[in-house]
């Protein structure tokens, strides 16, 4: 039995890490760590999880958790994990964090979108946690940097053609629309039900954090450097996300080639399902799932693909992903703990 905490574990996320922790068959969840929540138990925080858990949140330090887990859960904004994870790792646990610090390779870029990082040393180590595209290193590391939601949605639909070098990469737009759950649980002006509800909207043009993590996984994939338009939209519903990229194609390919080229990629991959030709993905098939669903068209007038994604934002895109990446990395079956249907209707 693995000894499973959870570092900041009072947001969305971590409120999920710890319902899917909590019915995971070989882990217990021995810490849960809040400050503002110190001393309450998890169960009136979050009335979802009564009679699932009765671990009360604390306010520890590195030290005192890590004398009693072997694998942590950092669930922080962005820039906190940079000051924890350096003490985990030193002791020799296994650590998967789900902020950006260790995502982006490069650390000139991650300074560009986020400032200083006070633990640069170890982002080397840290293995980008897709598991359709890195199994095999996540295998052999003790830690995960893992995905944004965005960046899952768009990599994994885009991951068969850029392998098969089809597209003309500089015509790629990613236009992808989110639940407000992806704006997290603080409650600020945006996420208010009156200001989403019966809206759509685009925010952050041009200039989304995800854009450096999301160009540096296509840009390994295709084996050259170019740049994507990426629009992300707010949706007035609480989970889930659905990308739609388009690009033009290099040569001619029929919508049977393109399906049969993905259902090949991803081909024994538990949790990526390719829509059958002429249906496309809804978020509301994939909620509270680890799924994500890819449909496929092609747009022989204009010589596009057009590719859709859907995720839940906080499983596949967040906390699904990282017990996918733990179950890899502890040996476990990779699905453990993650075979619930999708919530629907």
């Amino acid at each position: 039995m693995v000894k499973a905490a959870i570092f900041g574990a009072s947001g969305y996320t971590g409120q999920e890490l710890i319902r899917i922790l909590s019915g995971h068959p070989e882990v217990k969840l021995v810490a849960v760590t809040s400050r503002r929540f110190a001393g309450q138990p998890v169960a009136e925080v979050f009335p979802a999880l009564s009679g699932l858990t009765s671990l009360k949140y604390k306010n520890a330090t590195p030290a005192e958790v890590s004398g009693i887990c072997d694998i942590v859960f950092l669930a922080f904004p962005h820039g906190v994990s940079m000051n924890i994870a350096p003490e985990f790792i030193s002791k020799g646990k296994k650590v998967i964090d789900l902020s950006a610090d260790y995502r982006l390779r490069d650390l000139k870029t991650y300074e560009i979108w986020y400032g200083k990082h006070s633990s640069a040393n170890l982002i080397k180590d840290a293995v980008y946690g897709i598991p359709e595209l890195y199994r095999q290193k996540i295998k052999k590391t003790k830690f995960i940097a893992n995905p944004g939601c965005y960046p899952t949605s768009i990599i994994l639909g885009l991951a068969p053609v850029l392998k098969k070098k089809l597209l003309d990469v500089s015509t790629i737009i990613a236009d992808s629309a989110s639940g407000v759950s992806g704006a997290g649980r603080e409650p600020l002006t945006g996420s208010l039900f009156c200001e989403v509800n019966g809206g759509f909207k685009a925010y952050k043009v041009g200039k989304h954090r995800h854009l450096p993590e999301i160009e540096q996984e296509l840009n390994a994939l295709a084996g050259k450097k170019f740049a994507i338009s990426f629009t992300p939209h707010l949706l007035p519903v609480k989970r889930g996300i659905l990308s739609t990229i388009y690009a033009t194609l290099k040569k001619d390919i029929t919508l049977l080639e393109l399906h049969s080229l993905y259902s090949s990629f991803y081909a024994g991959e538990k949790f990526v399902r390719i829509c059958p030709t002429g249906i496309y993905p809804n978020i509301s098939s994939v909620c509270g799932s680890n799924y994500c669903d890819i449909g496929l068209a092609v747009d022989l007038r204009t010589k596009r693909v057009i590719i859709m994604a859907a995720i839940d934002n906080l499983i596949k895109g967040a906390a699904g992903q990282a017990v996918q990446n733990m179950n890899i990395i502890c040996g476990f079956k990779e699905d453990t703990g993650l075979q619930a249907a999708p919530l629907y209707p």
